[in-house]
């Protein structure tokens, strides 16, 4: 599961992940959660970021509540499901991240660790996206859902799920508008090499989403 993300590096930001709007101001994010707006990327030759809110409300819901439990979309059933199966063909999208959190259960306690990359880089976590129609205004409200899978050797002694994250060379193949090929997703869908990754226990501070602070990511 990914339940709380960051992304603290803006400079360079627009320019990583080849932006042609630049018109959304960006600040550094140390807590995001289920629910907020986030920066997302889409394909449409050339790149463009988009404010979408965190858990997936599909097209045809007729509840919004549905996002709610939608925040992330497990690799092995994304293609059958019914939440996720139109989107996983032409409703890609990066979901940019400097790392997140997850948490250890201890005896009755649960410890959050920090997860990122050992270099602190930008990267992108590999999610879907819909526009749910609010009909009453009848406006189009963009949603978003950060997809996992099994994890790799770091993130098994912490939890049994991690969030794909794409390898920078497979952003563009991510960002296709039409469908992929089982082979492509199942190249996709591996756990980032551990060899890359970093991760360290934080305070609990990160359990209140209120707390959007630099010191949650500092080791505790």
């Amino acid at each position: 599961m990914c339940g709380r993300f960051t992304i603290t590096l803006i400079h360079g930001f627009f320019s990583r992940f080849a932006i042609e709007n630049q018109d959304i101001e960006l600040i550094s994010r140390y807590n995001i959660a289920p629910t907020q707006m986030v920066p997302i990327v889409v394909g449409q030759s050339p790149n463009r970021i988009e404010m979408m809110r965190w858990g997936l409300i599909p097209f045809w819901a007729k509840d919004p509540k549905i996002g709610n439990r939608l925040i992330n979309a497990r690799a092995e059933s994304i293609s059958t499901k019914p939440a996720f199966r139109t989107s996983l063909k032409r409703k890609r999208c990066l979901v940019p991240a400097t790392g997140f959190y997850e948490w250890k259960r201890v005896g009755r306690d649960k410890l959050p660790h920090y997860v990122r990359r050992k270099d602190g880089a930008l990267f992108a976590f590999a999610g879907l996206y819909d526009r749910w129609r609010e009909r009453t205004a009848g406006e189009d409200i963009p949603t978003f859902t950060i997809i996992t899978t099994t994890p790799n050797t770091l993130l098994g002694r912490i939890h049994n799920r991690m969030p794909v994250m794409l390898k920078e060379e497979d952003e563009p193949l991510w960002l296709r508008r039409e469908p992929l090929e089982e082979g492509d997703l199942k190249r996709v869908f591996r756990p980032y090499p551990s060899g890359l990754m970093e991760a360290y226990p934080v305070s609990t501070a990160v359990n209140n989403p209120k707390n959007d602070t630099a010191n949650l990511i500092e080791r505790f």
